[in-house]
Order: structure tokens, then sequence, then C-alpha cells
């Protein structure tokens, strides 16, 4: 099997070596405008060399991972030297956007609109994680659209990745990521930037932060450069639940205002559910 990653940061790198893993023959090509990336990559033996995007007709499977403000961009250059038979999938977290960028492309058969739930806060080759994706969920989008033979051998490699296998569509995909993900980054970055102003004034305060405040605010380590076109793209949905969000804080900050604290108790307990949704993720 010939692989071709356009992206050799922490997904599309984690692909690779995970891909390499489950199957030992596999050849791996990879692209990326980063050039320090490509070249970190092929040092690391993440991939076995360069090639072009223009080349990618020889690949068995495309795999995009790369910013989503380029991805409707970059998918549509893949799709136009795609071979009849090269399965092409990305791994963004925007969907409904890309899928109409290509919606009336005359190689849309041949992609599949993907979303692994998989990442760290790190990024770049550096950052590639072997087993990133095993019992994670793959994400797929307009499953109907993409000719069945190619399914079939997305959902080979995903099952042999260890991925659990989600369908629904890009409309939904996009809200249902603002509230899981796309929030809860931009609670980290605003926590992060909170506490660093607090910080000018009150020297001592990072000594007492715990592991709590830590796992609160990784992820306000991501990259920038990759989280700010998500906010762009997916505009809509982000600004409908930061409304809710910014409503639930002003509620919980009246009540510890009007020292309501048997309100406080209350919200806190009924929100303690959670943790019966959360026992069931690994």
């Amino acid at each position: 099997m010939k692989i071709h990653i356009v992206g050799t940061g922490l997904i599309g790198g984690s692909f690779a070596v995970g891909l390499r893993k489950v199957f030992p023959e596999v050849e791996i090509a990879g692209s990326d405008l980063n050039e320090e990336h490509l070249e970190k990559a092929q040092e690391l033996r993440i991939i076995d060399h360069a090639e072009k995007l223009e080349e990618v007709a020889q690949a068995d499977v495309v795999i995009l991972a790369v910013p989503v403000d380029v991805a409707k961009k970059v998918a549509v250059k893949v799709l136009d030297h795609a071979g009849a038979n090269t399965l092409v999938f990305d791994a963004g977290s925007t969907k409904a956007g890309l899928c109409e960028a290509i919606s009336g492309h005359q190689n849309r058969r041949n992609f599949l609109a993907a979303h692994p739930i998989a990442g760290t806060e790190f990024s770049g080759p550096t950052a590639v994680v072997e087993d990133l994706f095993r019992n994670k969920t793959m994400i797929i989008c307009e499953v109907e659209k993409t000719a069945f033979k190619l399914q079939e051998r997305a959902l080979e490699i995903f099952q042999k990745l260890g991925m659990r296998i989600r369908y629904m569509d890009p409309v939904s995909h996009d809200r249902h990521i603002a509230y899981v993900s796309h929030l809860s980054h931009i609670s980290s970055f605003m926590l992060g930037k909170t506490v660093l102003q607090k910080e000018e004034n009150e020297k001592d305060i990072f000594d007492l932060a715990g592991s709590g405040f830590a796992s609160t605010v990784r992820l306000a380590k991501s990259s920038p450069a990759m989280w700010t076109p998500i906010f762009q793209q997916n505009k809509e949905n982000i600004l409908e639940i930061l409304e809710e969000y910014i409503a639930n804080l002003t509620t919980f900050r009246d009540l510890i205002r009007n020292e309501d604290f048997k309100e406080v108790f209350l919200e806190m307990e009924r929100t303690n559910h959670i943790k019966t949704i959360l026992n069931g993720i690994k």
C-alpha cells in the first residue's frame, strides 16, 4: 500500500507511524508547505520521502492533515490529481464548508470526509504519537457520497488503527464539535489569559497552581495557527454555545455574589451528572 500524507505534523505524522505499525510493508510519502516539518518528518522516519501533490495519482490513500482554512483548496487540488482508485480522506475539525466545497467535483466519490477525535496540545512532527488513534472515535460524514470500495478501504484502515466509527451529517458534526471541543479550547485559552494577567501582580500564583489548574489550561498550549481558522470556520456554532456558556458563568457569579451557596451547591451537584457520561469515555 502506498500512502501520501499531506501535512506532516501531529495528526498526519501520527497516522503515518500508526499505519506503518499495522501495515509493515507500507510506503509513505509526504508533502508539507512547512519545509522544516517535511525535513524533520523524513529525519524521524515518519515518512519515507517527500513528494509533490501532483504525484498523488500513484497513491492508494491520501490523508489530508492540514489546517481547516486551507483544507478546501488542498482537497480540490488533490482530487484534481487523484487516480481512479485513490482514497482521499481528511482529518479536519470542521466539515460543512469542506463538504460543500467539493460537492460538485468530478472525483467526489474518491473523498471521505472524516474527523478523528484525537490529538494533544502539541504540534509538529516531534509531537507524533504512534497509538494516538487507538480506542478513539472517527466521525465520518456523507459516507454515501464515497465509492463503496473506497469506503471499505477506509474502514479497514480505521479498524486496524483501533478506532470506533460514528456516522454524522456535516452540519450536526460542526454543531456538536463546537460544544465538546471548540468551547473547551476557548475556555482554556481564556482561563490561561486571566491567570497570566493576574500573575503580573501576584508572582507566587504559579507556585500555588496544582494539577487541577494544569489539566484545565492544558489546551491553552495548542497552536493558535491551527485553532484560529477552526473558530473562523465554525463561527456561528461557537457564538451560540459561547452565549450559553457566558450566561451560565454570569449566573454562577451572581449566586456567589448574593451568597446563595445552597444554590451554588445544587448547581454543582446537578452538573455532577456529567460523571456518568464521561465514565464511558476511555
